[in-house]
């Protein structure tokens, strides 16, 4: 991959060009990784409106019919239902682990199976994430298709 860079004090934006033979799984790894460094998701927090950077995103869950946004530093209700973000962030690099639960792949740092064949994932912040059965064979192909394996 060749990388080029220029820096000019005439532009008033950064503007990223792609240039490939064919999108191929790298290329689409790519796209999420940028679109995801310069997007924003509405939240609330003590009464205010937030907007708080996907990539802070360690888990999204619902709990009795409220969703919550889990982030480095904070948590943040959003005022969407779980399905919805699940559909927004489809492209990026979240995962379903569990009817109530996303979470964002690049949080994550470690992964066991245990005995019912469930996935225990350790997040950032030394985090823990149950993977239920019927989503851990999808988080594991997800998982080797992301890191290439």
């Amino acid at each position: 991959m060749k990388l080029t860079i220029n820096t000019n004090e005439r532009y008033t934006e950064t503007e990223i060009n792609i240039n490939c033979n064919c999108m191929n799984e790298y290329i689409e790894k790519l796209l999420a990784a940028i679109r995801m460094l310069d997007m924003k998701l509405a939240c609330r927090k003590d009464g205010q409106q937030h907007f708080i950077d996907l990539s802070q995103i360690i888990y999204i869950e619902s709990i009795d019919k409220r969703t919550f946004i889990y982030t480095i530093s904070d948590v943040y209700e959003s005022p969407f239902r779980l399905s919805e973000l699940e559909e927004k962030l489809a492209k990026l690099d979240f995962l379903r682990a569990s009817k109530n639960c996303l979470f964002n792949i690049r949080h994550l740092y470690s992964l066991k199976s245990d005995l019912e064949q469930r996935l225990i994932l350790t997040m950032e912040k030394d985090i823990k994430i149950i993977v239920s059965r019927q989503y851990s064979g999808a988080v594991k192909g997800k998982l080797e298709a992301y890191h290439g394996k």
